[in-house]
């Protein structure tokens, strides 16, 4: 027991409590993602109904590594590589855009040849977008008001990577603008410039739906919302796995659902988590998304320079801000979405940028180093989280 806390203390570093959330969500997605998939499994695999449960398990401990690598780098450095991936980014969507992957009526995937795994762009350009919006805000806090210098580079690459993403992903787009906006809060940007993004917001996502794949689609399911006569096939199932699960649910791998609900495995894990875990599991997962959102905010908070905290405060509140859309669509408190629930939901690509995610928070949660921000107090950062909370 010593050697493994030892170990522990020598190797994770950072925030211990974001370290037991996250190992927490890791064992629970394993558990519900077999569970979710062994039906599945066994119809397309020939009777293999622990394939998806290896090749999960081994995406999560992939994410889990690439989260442990991240946290060893000291976080000034992503400024950097964020900008090569944010150029990188902009091909790789247009093609993927018209070259991807179609799935369920959208382009997001790209085939890497040779491995023949696929890819989502998108995952990698709203962790860049991020990271870079970061960067220019701390760079640029002593002269926040020049609107030319400060401001319009922002608007620009938020504009740009937001319109690109909702070509082909509309509810990603709208997430990773809302987080954009808070942050530009946060990092003091005047409200006439945020109005301002906002109308570059309408117009990149009306190009977008006009132009992009999915207009129809997000249509079709926003009237499906609020229709409330024709209640969808997937939020149907959904209810029927929340309404039968009750207070303490059925018990690991007894769901019922899993045969019927599409997506039980991604978009619509956290039914299945209702089902087999009931109320007081749904409960405790939502206490966990919050508990995280506060050690990240915890981070921001106690950062002694701009990057760092916003740095932490973007990336806390873009995973957390998911995962309550994720509930809130299962539950039935939103349009029907693709968006997976971070941590948990089965998916190659978006486990590994979580995982980088996580471990650049806890890099910061690690303390600064020299950062390459301007200063900003700590009083100016719990004051600017309190009012973005």
């Amino acid at each position: 027991m010593n050697s493994v806390k030892e170990w522990a203390y020598n190797n994770l570093k950072g925030d211990p409590v974001i370290w037991f959330i996250v190992f927490l969500l890791s064992i629970l997605s394993i558990l519900v993602v077999y569970s979710s998939t062994g039906s599945l499994a066994y119809k397309m695999m020939g009777g293999d109904t622990e394939y998806y449960l290896f090749k999960h398990s081994s995406l999560v401990l992939l994410s889990l590594f690439a989260m442990w690598l991240a946290h060893k780098i000291d976080y000034r450095y992503y400024s950097k590589i964020s900008r090569i991936a944010l150029w990188l980014s902009v091909p790789l969507l247009l093609i993927t855009w018209h070259y991807g992957t179609n799935t369920n009526g959208a382009s997001r995937w790209l085939t890497i040849p040779i491995i023949n795994q696929a890819f989502q762009p998108s995952d990698l350009a709203k962790l860049a977008l991020l990271i870079t919006v970061t960067s220019m805000l701390s760079k640029r806090q002593k002269s926040i008001d020049d609107f030319q210098k400060a401001i319009v580079p922002v608007l620009i690459w938020v504009g740009l990577i937001c319109g690109l993403i909702a070509m082909t992903n509309i509810s990603t787009a709208v997430l990773l603008f809302g987080t954009c906006m808070l942050m530009l809060f946060i990092g003091r940007v005047p409200v006439k410039y945020l109005a301002m993004l906002m109308v570059i917001g309408v117009i990149a996502g009306g190009a977008a739906l006009a132009i992009g794949q999915r207009g129809g689609t997000a249509k079709s399911r926003i009237e499906s919302f609020i229709n409330s006569e024709e209640i969808p096939f997937q939020a149907k199932q959904a209810n029927i796995a929340i309404a039968t699960g009750g207070l303490f649910g059925k018990g690991p791998g007894q769901s019922d659902q899993r045969n019927y609900l599409p997506s039980s495995y991604s978009d619509f894990v956290f039914a299945i988590i209702l089902e087999e875990y009931g109320m007081i599991g749904g409960i405790l997962v939502l206490l966990l998304y919050l508990a995280l959102l506060y050690r990240g905010m915890k981070a921001a908070a106690e950062s002694d320079r701009a990057y760092g905290g916003l740095l932490s405060a973007g990336l806390s509140f873009a995973l957390v801000m998911q995962a309550m859309v994720n509930m809130g669509v299962a539950v039935g408190l939103g349009p029907i979405t693709g968006l997976p629930l971070p941590l948990i939901s089965m998916g190659g690509t978006s486990q590994l940028f979580t995982g980088l995610a996580l471990g650049i928070i806890l890099s910061v949660s690690r303390g600064e180093i020299d950062d390459i921000g301007s200063p900003m107090t700590n009083s100016f950062n719990k004051e600017r989280i309190k009012e973005a909370a």
